[in-house]
């Protein structure tokens, strides 16, 4: 199907994004560790540009995490059903899942929206304004969402065939 298709390389596309990050990450508390034990000074950004990159890799890896089965998923009750409704119940809670994900995608626009209307800054020696790493936490939640309608469409397949998707 086109759409499962174009979603896991979103998804893929994303974890890459993600692996960036974290490689520059890496690079500015490498810089910050060097530059306090030559120089005695400091980047003054490493602490908060880290936290940024923590956020954005959480988000932006989620999807790609999902389409390769890496959460954690409590299985105890699924094996012991038989494989049919074992099925049934894993579609039900991955379309639960997707609402959810859906709000919480909901509730972050409108909290990027009000940041960027509001023109909030961080409030640090940067005044980096909040919109822009809140974007990429809605990137990141906006392409777990599609990942969730993704894994639906493939649940629902798997009950029609009785294929094993996770």
């Amino acid at each position: 199907m086109l759409l499962i298709r174009v979603v896991d390389k979103l998804s893929k596309l994303m974890a890459l994004i993600a692996a960036v990050i974290l490689g520059l990450m890496a690079l500015v508390i490498l810089l910050e560790i060097f530059l306090w034990n030559t120089f005695e000074t400091s980047t003054l950004i490493a602490d908060e540009y880290s936290a940024y990159g923590l956020a954005a890799i959480t988000f932006l890896g989620a999807g790609f995490c999902l389409k390769e089965k890496g959460h954690i998923r409590i299985n105890l009750v699924l094996v012991a059903l038989p494989e049919k409704a074992s099925r049934v119940i894993t579609f039900i809670s991955t379309c639960l899942a997707t609402v959810f994900m859906g709000c919480l995608w909901w509730y972050l626009f409108q909290m990027v929206a009000s940041t960027f209307a509001y023109h909030s800054t961080s409030g640090t020696l940067t005044n980096t304004p909040l919109w822009i790493p809140q974007s990429v936490m809605l990137l990141g939640a906006a392409t777990f969402f599609l990942q969730f309608v993704s894994s639906c469409i493939k649940t629902f397949q798997a009950i029609k065939t009785g294929e094993d998707v996770f």
